[in-house]
């Protein structure tokens, strides 16, 4: 715990202090060369914080909704409907409600990628047949 405590209360305090840090903003033009490499450390290390918080808290990479619910079953008809005869189903189906599955319209559990990608909570329509 001891070089822990030098680094926190020796090192940094003084390895800050030494930095080459202008007190005006025309003193930003008047560093030299070797000052702004001694600057390059810390910079670095500020940026990749702020790109690491940027990361963890705001919302990168997850594709903006374009209000599509369907984007790939039966894009060439004007409105998809499916028909399943009650009887037809033994114990139970599952249907999909993401229109991501790829056996639609059963669902083949892709939902849960969408929902992890979306910030969705969308999830399959069971229906259970009690008489069989």
């Amino acid at each position: 715990m001891e070089p822990f405590a030098h680094l926190v209360k020796k090192s940094v305090p003084n390895y800050l202090a030494a930095l080459p840090i202008p007190d005006s903003i025309g003193g930003w033009f008047r560093l030299g060369v070797r000052d702004w490499l001694a600057l390059l450390p810390p910079t670095a290390l500020l940026v990749g914080f702020g790109y690491m918080s940027y990361r963890a808290f705001c919302p990168h990479g997850r594709p903006v909704p374009c209000g599509r619910v369907n984007l790939k079953v039966r894009k060439d008809v004007a409105k998809v409907v499916d028909t399943v005869d009650i009887e037809d189903i033994s114990e139970k189906a599952v249907f999909c409600r993401c229109w991501r599955s790829e056996n639609w319209p059963y669902c083949d559990g892709t939902h849960g990628r969408h929902n992890n990608e979306h910030g969705d909570n969308v999830g399959p329509l069971v229906i259970t047949n009690k008489k069989a």
